[in-house]
């Protein structure tokens, strides 16, 4: 079977499909022949060296895939074969024609979902759920969305706009993403490729102040909109770093505002992500989440896939297909 291989650490180019043998199904997992892969921004991170792999590399990449359960272990519920799941390994080896993945992290995908659709909303829209969750919204509050046409930030649009929120206030970076976040419920819309954009934000909030931000860029921007939020009830919710580090934020910056600061990472939270994958699929196939694909892409084409999203090109998902499919 093909599959695509991560050949060391560094640029998209250390992926390379090869040949590997096919999988069989160890106790507790199902065998899928894929479908849908979708590419994960995490995924760029892991392959560029920003956090550890799960496995030293060569190895197969890729942590979540959309197919047909062709076969299950002895110890599975063989009710499973011939259904469409999402599958996920924490230990990587989806980018391929067929993946062993444990049975309990099957999901079955709903019917009228597409395996493409599925692939691309899986990640993302649950994130999305939880971060709308975690954060409490009254019905009445003034969120910041940041990164909001594409990826978790445009699910999250999409959600608070659900939710009846009362103002959102959303960032994209250039016309076409600042059209798209409208399109995807935003009151206003903010280019965010301005480098003094939260003096913008300013401007448009004028006498109100922010309830809520859903930080997706981390770094220095984090501690710019502090005073922009508004004191003993403002929270901000960090769960990305597009600029490459985590929030800039000190204890002392949110005791002296009255804020709150929630990280949404660790095993808990992971696990609360997990537990929402079959909503965010359901959402999807209910028409109540637009799915938001970038492309689709022959599975051979994982680099050029990774290059899109390193580029930061890409206006929804960029899904791999198998030949095979």
């Amino acid at each position: 079977m093909q599959a695509i291989v991560m050949t060391g650490v560094g640029g998209p180019d250390v992926l390379v499909a090869q040949e590997m043998p096919e999988p069989q199904p160890r106790p507790g997992e199902v065998l899928v022949r894929v479908e849908a892969v979708p590419v994960l921004y995490p995924e760029t991170m892991l392959r560029n060296g920003a956090f550890p792999m799960p496995s030293p590399p060569p190895t197969v990449f890729g942590m979540q895939a959309v197919g047909i359960v062709i076969a299950v272990a002895a110890d599975v519920d063989p009710d499973l074969i011939g259904h469409r799941v999402l599958v996920t390994r924490d230990d990587f080896g989806t980018y391929a024609e067929r993946v062993c993945a444990p049975a309990e992290s099957a999901v079955r995908v709903p019917d009228g979902l597409d395996a493409a659709s599925a692939a691309a909303v899986a990640m993302s829209g649950s994130v999305a759920s939880a971060l709308i969750d975690t954060a409490a919204l009254t019905g009445t509050d003034t969120v910041l969305i940041q990164a909001a046409a594409t990826g978790i930030g445009g699910y999250l649009t999409q959600l608070a706009a659900r939710s009846g929120v009362g103002h959102i206030i959303a960032t994209a970076g250039g016309p076409a993403k600042t059209q798209r976040a409208r399109e995807l419920g935003a009151h206003t819309v903010i280019d965010h490729r301005d480098p003094d954009w939260p003096r913008r934000l300013a401007e448009v909030l004028g006498d109100t102040t922010l309830d809520v931000v859903f930080d997706a860029i981390g770094g220095d921007t984090a501690a710019a909109l502090l005073d922009l939020m508004t004191p003993l009830h403002g929270r901000m919710l960090g769960y990305g770093w597009l600029s490459g580090a985590p929030a800039q934020v000190t204890a002392s910056d949110l005791i002296m505002r009255g804020l709150t600061f929630i990280g949404c990472s660790g095993p808990q939270w992971l696990a609360g992500v997990a537990a929402r994958r079959a909503t965010a699929l359901r959402l999807a196939a209910d028409g109540d989440l637009t799915v938001l694909i970038d492309s689709v892409l022959p599975l051979d084409e994982a680099a050029r896939a990774h290059h899109l999203v390193d580029d930061r090109a890409t206006r929804g998902t960029v899904v791999l297909r198998p030949e095979t499919v």
